[in-house]
């Protein structure tokens, strides 16, 4: 049976900056405003959360801090799982404090593209050490290493323990076949948010968000819409914010949607390096264009 509280919109929060400090008061902002907003669960420490610039101890802080915020209003999945080095992620979950966290979700090893076989035993060591669900997460635009299908249902047949995976190839062939042979208890997230309504309308659970950081309510309608099989509804839903996904990616992620939460009023547009913030150009593109969005609702 699937695990349904990683199902619908979950959100992969940013990490706000000050001053290059962790900036603690617009995370809780934002914590509040994605679960007011309507997300089902949130996401710490991923890819949008720049977890690769932060340290261990900040990655904790954030940790304890998202739990004692989020209070049990929402589940809260763990991304700070991630590496090239299975050997020290096996110590890490030994060495660590899982308690108030419902999930992990770690990508595939990137940059040393390991083969298929590789691949399949990192993660089955990670399932056979966590105390908690794993959701694999494929993301081949990052690792330079796509997953492949077979692979993803071999670790879906391997633990009940992988509850399922954030495909975020964007490959409808690919998730296609994952989603005609997975099996029951296995979750199928989208991990693009473009091509977020049409995977759920193939037969995906839902997505993991960037753009619902800054839009939870639009975005979360339209995954619930398109869940109901309410198409027409969720099509109309998708084509008033769908103009906002280019520049929300247009310098990279999270640059754009920093940006876009600098512009509601969350937090600063401040990434840590080697990432900038968006140039003034687009910022006022993304400007008008999320406004728009937003008075089309």
């Amino acid at each position: 049976m699937q695990d349904k509280r990683f199902t619908g919109t979950g959100v992969a929060v940013v990490t706000p900056f000050l001053q290059n400090e962790i900036d603690f008061g617009s995370l809780e902002k934002i914590i509040n405003h994605v679960i007011e907003g309507g997300v089902n669960f949130i996401v710490a420490l991923g890819s949008t959360g720049e977890t690769a610039t932060l340290s261990e101890s900040e990655e904790r802080k954030i940790l304890d801090f998202c739990i004692q915020k989020i209070n049990r209003r929402v589940p809260l999945m763990a991304g700070n799982f991630g590496g090239n080095n299975t050997q020290a992620i096996l110590q890490k979950i030994k060495n660590f404090n899982f308690t108030g966290i419902d999930a992990i979700l770690s990508a595939s090893p990137a940059y040393i593209k390991p083969t298929q076989e590789g691949i399949f035993r990192h993660y089955a060591a990670m399932a056979d050490a966590l105390p908690v669900p794993l959701m694999l997460y494929n993301v081949p635009g990052r690792t330079r290493s796509n997953m492949e299908c077979d692979t993803t249902l071999k670790l879906a047949a391997y633990s009940t323990r992988i509850i399922g995976i954030k495909e975020a190839s964007a490959d409808m062939v690919q998730i296609t076949k994952i989603l005609a042979n997975k099996p029951e208890h296995f979750i199928v997230m989208s991990g693009d948010d473009e091509t977020a309504l049409a995977t759920i309308a193939i037969g995906a659970d839902g997505v993991i968000s960037v753009m619902a950081n800054a839009l939870p309510t639009q975005f979360s309608s339209m995954v619930r819409s398109a869940s109901a099989f309410d198409l027409k509804m969720a099509r109309e839903l998708n084509f008033k914010t769908f103009p906002v996904h280019h520049w929300l990616y247009t310098e990279g992620n999270p640059v754009g949607i920093k940006a876009a939460l600098e512009i509601i009023g969350l937090c600063s547009d401040e990434v840590r390096l080697p990432l900038v913030p968006m140039s003034t150009q687009n910022k006022i593109q993304l400007k008008i264009t999320l406004e728009n969005a937003l008075k089309n609702q």
